[in-house]
């Protein structure tokens, strides 16, 4: 999930039936009008448009299933895509997975309202090798605390830092050759945050009545196949402190044999870096591609 707005689902919500089905239970799980919720925030990483993302990642999953014929042999939820993951699997019915989903929204927020609030996570391409370890390596002889959180591809990572060291770290990874992306706030899979892990434990995961997936989960942060509910549990606790590894699951599906990759919802990452489109079929199953199977049915 990266930063989402109205604009980009707000349609696809209103109208496709899968879609519209789906924000209707969410609806009586939440207590309120999703759609209007996410119509009226600013905040792209809001409550509202985390389970909207999520709703939408779930109908069109299910819409590839329908109207694609998909068949999926394993699943795997990159980051927030874990959210999505957990009900698809058949771990939790989707009205669990929306409380989950809101809960875990909640959560963060209040969390990172009062701690870390110095944090920040920074996302980056083109990045050398040497010149990046370079780079982190002076930052660790100054003492300045840095994090890999997630790693998509090469020269392709996120890595949270404190937020006074962002502009000398910006201006670095340009003098490299690389290109700054976004800046995440709140930041984000950080062995930092064992207080938000506890806290998300006690406030929402311990409380899921999770099932064992009926379909193979292939974890995100360093792609070891999972099988059972205490599996599924700790993988979502581990998502609060362990950085993910695209090319990891990646790897682990290649090796199981998987050679076509549907990426279910709005993806602007994890389906176009090179390692996903160098090893697989890349099917992109978003909201522009529904619409327009709706409409020519084709």
């Amino acid at each position: 999930m990266g930063p989402t707005t109205f604009s980009d689902l707000g349609k696809f919500l209103l109208i496709n039936p899968l879609a519209k089905e789906l924000r209707q239970i969410a609806d009586e799980v939440l207590g309120y009008s999703l759609f209007d919720a996410f119509r009226e925030t600013d905040d792209p990483y809001a409550e509202s448009a985390q389970v909207a993302f999520m709703v939408a990642c779930t109908a069109l999953a299910e819409w590839a299933q329908s109207e694609l014929g998909v068949s999926p042999d394993a699943v795997v939820g990159p980051s927030f895509g874990e959210k999505p993951l957990i009900g698809f699997s058949g771990a939790l019915d989707f009205p669990d997975a929306v409380a989950m989903t809101a809960g875990l929204a909640r959560c963060t927020a209040e969390y990172f309202a009062v701690e870390h609030r110095d944090v920040v996570t920074q996302s980056f391409v083109r990045a050398p090798a040497e010149g990046l370890q370079e780079l982190l390596a002076g930052m660790d002889e100054r003492g300045e605390w840095h994090e890999l959180s997630c790693l998509l591809d090469d020269g392709f990572c996120m890595i949270s830092l404190h937020e006074a060291q962002l502009d000398e770290f910006q201006r670095q990874l340009k003098a490299l050759g690389a290109l700054p992306l976004y800046t995440m706030r709140p930041p984000m899979h950080s062995s930092l945050f064992a207080g938000l892990r506890d806290k998300a434990a006690r406030d929402v995961i311990d409380g899921l009545a999770l099932r064992d997936p009926k379909l193979l989960v292939v974890a995100d942060q360093d792609g070891h196949p999972i099988h059972t509910a205490e599996e599924l549990r700790t993988m979502l606790l581990d998502h609060f402190v362990r950085p993910v590894d695209w090319p990891a699951a990646l790897h682990a599906l290649r090796e199981r044999g998987v050679d076509r990759l549907v990426i279910a919802g709005p993806d602007r990452l994890f389906g176009r870096v090179r390692c996903a489109t160098s090893a697989f079929d890349v099917v992109t199953v978003d909201p522009t591609r529904a619409a327009r199977r709706t409409r020519t049915g084709i």
